[in-house]
């Protein structure tokens, strides 16, 4: 049977007598507790500078120091590998396998399930492009960073459902690239869905137009015609200033070159694979927010939400977004060219 626990003012005493230089033996018969309870009562307040009840471990976990070595590893291994195959894995090694018992070890070496973060999929020649990109623009002025005028398209879903997929991982690892999702540009575009082209600087929101079928690069060069020149003197860029626009293959085709180098656009070089330095992927995230808060209930009422919601965004937050550019290459020079939480 166990033993009742001594009081906190009953401890206080034996340590109170304790200082006053009175011995184990006094103090037990004085207050008549076993001298073996007053020894460990000083032991304790020795070593913890308390008498109180400190936490406990609990009881003891059912699974093994090697059964538990073999879960982490087999979670580091795949961070995606879900709760109920680890069950079956810890079932052949004949370990326990409720999932509360796998989970709980599974914390204590400080992993946790998540939600993956989708980044694009880098190659090593990315990587090193990436790296070279951000080396070589960290040092630009504010002055040159608002001439730019940031382009891009984005599907926009009717519903804005997304599939999600679960990982296990450390604090602080949302980003590493075993981590996250690899995802590419989208080829088809149709269903319940519209594409759009915009543009934006640190002026405000440009041109944003809704891209008719599948886009190639003839109906690119139309939307640059129509768009870009009218967003230029919408934002009142000044000469000498620069587009952006990522690596699509319509976008770099040799007609779509051509029809550049006719115009006289100031291109920036860009990077593949690099939504995380472009401004206007923010904004997209934002437009999406603000549309699907609307409700819209067909196509047609989604790009008028589209549009009405380009047109409310503030420039106070584009410049905003701008002005976080150096700490985004920064992270990307951190990272060695990898994925950064942007």
């Amino acid at each position: 049977m166990k033993s009742k626990e001594l009081s906190i003012d009953l401890r206080d005493r034996i340590v109170s007598r304790h200082k006053s230089g009175k011995g184990y033996r006094k103090i037990s018969a004085a207050l008549k507790v076993p001298m073996s309870t007053v020894a460990s009562i000083i032991h304790k307040w020795k070593k913890f500078e308390t008498t109180r009840t400190l936490p406990r471990a609990g009881r003891p976990s059912k699974l093994s120091d090697r059964g538990r070595r073999a879960l982490v590893r087999e979670t580091t291994k795949n961070p995606m590998v879900t709760l109920s195959e680890l069950q079956r894995s810890s079932v052949e090694r004949g370990e326990p396998s409720r999932r509360t018992t796998i989970s709980a070890a599974i914390h204590q070496s400080d992993l946790y399930g998540r939600v993956a973060r989708r980044k694009p999929l880098l190659s090593k020649r990315h990587m090193a492009v990436h790296l070279e990109f951000a080396k070589r623009h960290l040092k630009d002025s504010q002055t040159m960073r608002n001439k730019i005028l940031w382009s891009d398209e984005t599907k926009i879903e009717l519903f804005g459902v997304n599939a999600r997929c679960h990982i296990w991982r450390k604090p602080g690892t949302a980003h590493h690239q075993a981590n996250t999702i690899p995802t590419v540009k989208h080829v088809k575009y149709g269903g319940g869905s519209i594409m759009l082209w915009g543009c934006v600087a640190s002026a405000g929101t440009g041109n944003l137009v809704k891209v008719e079928g599948r886009m190639d690069s003839t109906q690119y060069q139309q939307i640059l015609e129509t768009n870009v020149q009218e967003s230029v003197t919408k934002l009142k860029l000044r000469r000498g200033w620069i587009f952006q626009q990522d690596n699509d293959p319509k976008h770099c085709s040799k007609s779509t070159k051509a029809f550049i180098q006719r115009n006289k656009y100031n291109v920036l070089e860009w990077p593949s694979q690099s939504p995380d330095l472009n401004r206007i992927e923010n904004l997209w995230c934002e437009l999406k927010r603000a549309v699907h808060a609307r409700k819209p209930s067909n196509l047609n009422e989604l790009e008028i939400f589209c549009k009405e919601e380009w047109s409310k965004i503030p420039s106070s937050t584009i410049q905003t977004l701008i002005g976080t550019y150096r700490k985004r290459l920064e992270a990307v020079i951190s990272a060695k060219g990898g994925s950064t939480k942007y």
